[in-house]
């Protein structure tokens, strides 16, 4: 089977989509066309009303372990042809960060390179105790695209994305979670457990807030005031039947129904 992004919905639940990174040759590796299938992707899923959380994969043990190489002479040789890549990715690692749905990496092994960019762009990161962090491309000789290194700066802070560039060395869970990188670290055999019951906390709560939250967290991010309208829009939740739901199933003690609406 060529190098691909897989989607599928988990297990026939409309609620969750799992998207996987498919390149088990190279150690899932992202080409040219995965990065472009990873935007096409995320765009036709961000839409639907029924998805709730979105998992991110690696194909077999290993997340990601960077850009395809194999591709960069031909790919990114020119100018012109490095801007057009990393145009791509920016696009996709967008489309993952902007995406309205709640999103989990769920990661082992090695996540460097393009698949840290992709984790970093997702809510959350499971991570198993096995996995490595880093992007060792000076070794290679070529630096980060600006573009692609918000996300990190973002996620992470300037003094740890100043270390993962400059040393170029790969960090292990427990360093990258203690360094913000990752939500957290289980054993191995653990990983695909903990990210489960993490799908489930998600799913516990109401879809609409869930939007909401990621939604207003990108925009203070952006640093301006709010504004009046803006303050207003912050309780469109009392107009929600979910909002409604949730009031009356914890007078009642029960479980709420959520509905998204």
């Amino acid at each position: 089977m060529n190098a691909d992004i897989l989607f599928e919905r988990d297990d026939g639940d409309a609620r969750i989509a799992v998207v996987t990174l498919f390149n088990p040759d190279k150690l899932n590796a992202v080409n040219a066309a995965m990065w472009r299938r990873l935007a096409a992707v995320f765009a036709e899923i961000a839409d639907d009303p029924q998805l709730r959380c979105i998992v991110v994969q690696g194909a077999g043990r290993v997340f990601a372990a960077g850009g395809d190489l194999d591709e960069f002479r031909t790919a990114r040789d020119t100018v012109p042809r490095a801007l057009a890549y990393h145009e791509a990715v920016g696009a996709a690692l967008a489309a993952v960060e902007r995406c309205p749905v709640p999103t989990v990496a769920q990661i082992l092994g090695p996540c460097v390179g393009g698949g840290l960019e992709i984790a970093a762009a997702c809510d959350l990161r499971i991570a198993g105790s096995s996995a490595r962090f880093g992007a060792p491309i000076a070794k290679l000789g070529f630096s980060m695209y600006p573009g692609e290194m918000a996300g990190l700066l973002q996620l992470a802070g300037p003094a740890v994305v100043r270390e993962i560039l400059l040393e170029g060395r790969l960090l292990d869970a427990a360093e990258a979670c203690a360094k913000g990188l990752v939500t957290r670290v289980v054993a191995d055999a653990e990983v695909e457990r903990e990210t489960r019951e993490t799908v489930e906390r998600i799913l516990g709560g109401a879809p609409l807030v869930a939007r909401w939250h990621k939604q207003w967290i990108a925009r203070l991010l952006e640093g301006r005031p709010l504004t009046d309208d803006e303050k207003r829009t912050a309780f469109a939740f009392l107009e929600s039947a979910d909002y409604r739901e949730g009031l009356a199933a914890f007078l009642e003690k029960r479980a709420p129904r959520f509905a998204g609406r």
